[in-house]
């Protein structure tokens, strides 16, 4: 017979403690997004990154990030973590099959990967997703900042960006055709 109790809605939270023993011993599921802006015809005409300060105290860029946690969607956590970056008037456009355009691997050490993340091994589907509201960012961005592709790509928003997320928004930007 099948259950009908009600999953917990707060089952996929860690404690602070819980969640330092999890990424010390297994890779954490995350999803990134890359928020764009289209013209008519679906090409990209501004892509979004996000400006915050990291737990160093440096002002860096970056992308939406987030983890899934327990029992929710890829599509839902990509909904959520939108929402809770860019705010609850930014309008995501997410497609009716979400496919990440990459798949990145962040390690806490040297690794044969481009990405690093000093507090985990997380494994993070990234996705390129067009928004149509207003944004007004959240949590701890500063601000959002809507540049044009060929800025996006350049060697000095990369080398703003923390982890290698210039290279994954670079990648982003191939996948979109806006970079050759």
């Amino acid at each position: 017979m099948a259950s009908t109790r009600t999953p917990d809605p707060d089952s996929g939270w860690l404690s602070d403690e819980e969640l330092a023993e999890v990424r010390r011993r297994l890779p954490i599921l995350y999803v990134e997004a890359v928020p764009v802006r289209l013209d008519g015809v679906g090409v990209v005409t501004e892509v979004g990154a996000l400006l915050r300060v990291n737990p160093a105290g440096s002002i860096t860029r970056t992308l939406v990030s987030g983890r899934v946690m327990y029992g929710e969607t890829l599509r839902d956590a990509l909904y959520r973590h939108l929402e809770k970056d860019l705010g609850p008037m930014a309008f995501p456009q997410l497609p009716a099959s979400p496919v990440p355009f990459s798949v990145a691997e962040y390690f806490p050490f040297p690794s044969p990967t481009r990405f690093d993340d000093d507090r985990q091994h997380a494994v993070s589907l990234a996705f390129v997703v067009p928004v149509t509201g207003t944004c007004d960012p959240r949590q701890d961005a500063l601000e959002l900042t809507w540049l044009t592709p060929e800025e996006a790509a350049s060697d000095r928003v990369s080398n703003e960006m923390e982890g290698g997320r210039g290279a994954l928004l670079r990648t982003a930007l191939a996948s979109v055709g806006v970079l050759p």
